[in-house]
Parts: C-alpha cells; structure tokens; sequence
C-alpha cells in the first residue's frame, strides 16, 4: 500500500472517530396515543413432569353413545312409515358420534339424523336411513319389535 493511500485511509479514519459512527438519532413517529407493548418470544412449556398420571380415555364409545332405542307408539310409526330409528342417546353425543355409533353397532348407515333433548333433560335421536334398507328389518335385528 502506497503512503499516500494509507494516509488518507487514516484520515477518514480519524474523521470517522470524531464525528462518531452512528450519525443523527431518528426519531420515530407515534400515530396512536396508546402505547402498545412490543410482542416478545413467547417460548413453548417445557414441563418437568406430567400433571396427569394417565392420559384419560374416551368416554364416549359406541355402546354409551346409543343408550336404548325407543319402542313407543310413536316411535313404531316412524319406523313403519318414514324409515326412522329413535334412539335415546348420551346428551355430551352429537351427530357425527351418533351416526358413527349406528354405523358400527348396527352396520346400517344413517342417512339424516334429527336430535332433540326432551323436558326431563334425556336426548332423543332420529335416525333415518337410506331408502334401500328397511328400518323394520334392522328393528327386529336390534330385537326392541
């Protein structure tokens, strides 16, 4: 490296020393005059332990979803003229859990399901079913007529 060259490397240098390295200090501008505090790392939980002992079980299998079909009047007159099941079911169950329920106890599948909950707080299910299977024959397979 040349003399000159280094010299006035050295000067910019000095300059640079001088004057400071980070200029003038911007200020930032607010729009709101509430202040929001900035999002920091949230880290996920490391625990040491697990709090339970056991991971619970599902308590709503097939056989506690379906509770007992429903043999009243009624009942038999949805099964002879609209194709229908009643079923009384757990109240936690909705129609997803009751139609699979059917699916693998009964092996019939469900083509509409209608719920209700009645007065003394018990739900009730509508099952109705394709019109290729007859509710009557999966009726007496169940064994309620």
């Amino acid at each position: 490296m040349s003399p000159q060259k280094a010299s006035t490397k050295a000067q910019t240098a000095r300059k640079a020393a001088l004057k400071g390295t980070q200029g003038q200090k911007v200020k930032k501008v607010r729009t709101t005059s509430a202040f929001r505090l900035p999002k920091t790392l949230r880290l996920a939980r490391a625990p040491k332990y697990a709090r339970k002992a056991a991971p619970r079980f599902a308590t709503l299998d097939q056989y506690s979803v379906l509770k007992q079909p429903l043999n009243t009047e009624t009942a038999m007159k949805k099964i002879e003229d609209d194709n229908t099941l009643v079923f009384l079911v757990d109240v936690r169950a909705n129609k997803h859990q009751i139609k699979d329920a059917v699916k693998k106890l009964y092996d019939v599948d469900a083509a509409k399901i209608n719920t209700l909950i009645r007065p003394d707080g018990i739900k009730k299910a509508y099952i109705r079913l394709p019109a290729d299977v007859d509710a009557l024959d999966v009726a007496n397979k169940i064994g309620f007529i």
